[in-house]
């Protein structure tokens, strides 16, 4: 399931992608009518995906498959996105990490206000 529609940029430590998925009737997140707004984290971990692949591919090496492992300080502004009539900037920066783990700050905005924000944990298997 790819739920981005572009990769607006990158570099070593940041990333930043958007959408406009939230607003399809069939988004694969969808629940009971809606798409809440925690479903913004699967809009930041696939950007923390694409990072770490564009990071692999730059310097060459593979880059092993990751799982989101914890989320922390999640804050939701909102209570759902598919209200949202402007597309969803995924940002993501890459705090701290190593061959096993990464640590990230995210933020998903509608290009005006931040709608969620918080941490998250990439466990890889390596």
């Amino acid at each position: 399931m790819c739920l981005l529609d572009e990769v607006l940029e990158w570099d070593a430590k940041c990333a930043k992608c958007r959408s406009s998925s939230h607003r399809s009737l069939d988004n694969p997140l969808r629940a009971y009518g809606r798409l809440g707004a925690s479903c913004g984290v699967e809009y930041a971990a696939q950007t923390m995906a694409v990072h770490g692949a564009a990071i692999a591919a730059a310097a060459g090496v593979h880059c092993p498959p990751g799982y989101l492992a914890s989320v922390r300080g999640l804050q939701l502004h909102v209570d759902q996105l598919d209200d949202i009539s402007a597309d969803l900037i995924a940002s993501v920066q890459h705090v701290a990490g190593n061959e096993r783990t990464a640590l990230y700050e995210f933020s998903v905005t509608d290009g005006q206000r931040i709608l969620l924000s918080g941490r998250a944990t990439i466990a890889f298997i390596t």
